[in-house]
């Protein structure tokens, strides 16, 4: 028989699923639980569609009468575009829910434990918390600091450099990394470069795995540099693209660039006429995006860092040495001073892919007990 863990294991993977694929909503999972046996299992898959204890309900059907919901998150209790889950596993007969943790969401926040108490519906919490916590890390970024999660990715040669003297940098790391990066890309939400990256790369920042979906793009393009004729603009992908700006919107080049496609999003000035990146998360988290994936160059990534703004790391390091004074290191910025300012990394995991080494890691404290990157 699968112990309570075990299954609550189960709905985590499941809630995984919807990764990348549900904001402004959390991802969700849930398992219907008779006499030892999984009568009904569901996830959110998209926001719109039916919640996770929805899908386990329907699955489960008769079944669900004095079954246990074993459920990531707690049932909402309010009306958005669907009805509650809490009602719903009232009016089916669940006897006990074991759930992960609490919503944070102020709408929901200990509501739906009350309706299912009320009904006289046995209520467990806490089961399996960090790792829900580390599955949800975006949604609960935007809703308890309103800004979405995010994750820094950069390849390297072991001596730090991400390019050549030349600008040369395709291809560092092998196919295995490449498909590694390609995951990250399908699990999140937006993946954001900046200006410098796009002129020197023309990257199409589209995801390339099987099954996978390309996330929204954001070039953080604070002069409106962007070519009209970029690869970004391929037909391949029909994910949108944004670009972070301080320039005029009603100048000829952002008639331009909104007549060929792309959203503009006005931000702040941080002073030296480029994009406040802490304006820009913010306004990110007001339209709903739980999770960015930074790809920037070194210097965007360095800013991003003072900022204070960088949650997760996963930094690809390949089996070479480049060199150079001139050759592109990893961080930009100024830097710190002393040893003592430097940026700590916690939850490292190191992950061997192919040749090359995935290094994983969180910075401060609003992680748990790892980030949970997929490889």
């Amino acid at each position: 028989m699968v112990s309570p863990q075990g299954m609550m294991d189960r709905a985590l993977r499941l809630a995984a699923r919807g990764l990348g694929r549900t904001h402004p909503n959390p991802v969700v999972g849930c398992l219907l639980v008779k006499d030892g046996r999984v009568v009904g299992q569901g996830f959110h898959p998209r926001a719109g569609a039916g919640h996770a204890e929805v899908y386990a309900l329907k699955q489960a059907g008769k079944q669900a009468r004095g079954a246990t919901a074993y459920v990531t998150l707690e049932p909402c209790s309010h009306h958005g575009r669907t009805p509650p889950c809490a009602d719903a596993l009232v009016a089916l007969g669940v006897s006990r829910v074991v759930a992960a943790m609490a919503d944070p969401d102020p709408r929901v926040a200990g509501g739906g434990f009350a309706r299912l108490r009320e009904a006289g519906i046995v209520v467990e919490v806490g089961l399996r918390e960090a790792e829900a916590w580390n599955l949800n890390a975006p949604f609960i970024s935007r809703v308890l600091r309103g800004r979405p999660l995010l994750t820094v990715k950069m390849a390297a040669s072991m001596d730090g450099k991400t390019a050549t003297r030349t600008g040369h940098s395709q291809w560092i790391t092998g196919s295995e990394a490449r498909i590694s990066v390609g995951q990250l890309r399908n699990i999140h939400d937006v993946v954001m470069v900046g200006i410098g990256t796009l002129l020197a790369d023309d990257p199409r920042l589209n995801c390339r795995i099987s099954g996978g979906r390309d996330p929204i793009r954001l070039v953080v393009d604070s002069r409106l540099r962007t070519p009209v004729d970029a690869a970004i603009w391929s037909a391949s992908t029909s994910a949108p693209l944004w670009l972070a700006t301080v320039s005029d919107e009603n100048c000829t080049q952002a008639r331009r660039l909104r007549e060929r496609g792309a959203t503009l999003i006005a931000c702040r000035c941080d002073g030296r006429g480029r994009v406040d990146l802490t304006d820009l998360m913010y306004r990110l988290g007001s339209m709903g995006i739980n999770s960015v994936l930074s790809e920037a160059g070194g210097e965007l990534t360095g800013a991003l860092m003072e900022a204070g703004l960088v949650d997760r790391l996963a930094l690809y390091l390949a089996p070479m040495l480049i060199g150079g004074f001139d050759a592109p290191g990893l961080f930009g910025a100024k830097g710190v001073d002393r040893l003592s300012e430097a940026l700590r990394l916690d939850g490292v995991r190191v992950v061997p892919l192919g040749a090359d080494v995935l290094i994983d890691a969180t910075l401060g404290e609003f992680m748990r007990n790892g980030s949970c990157l997929p490889v």
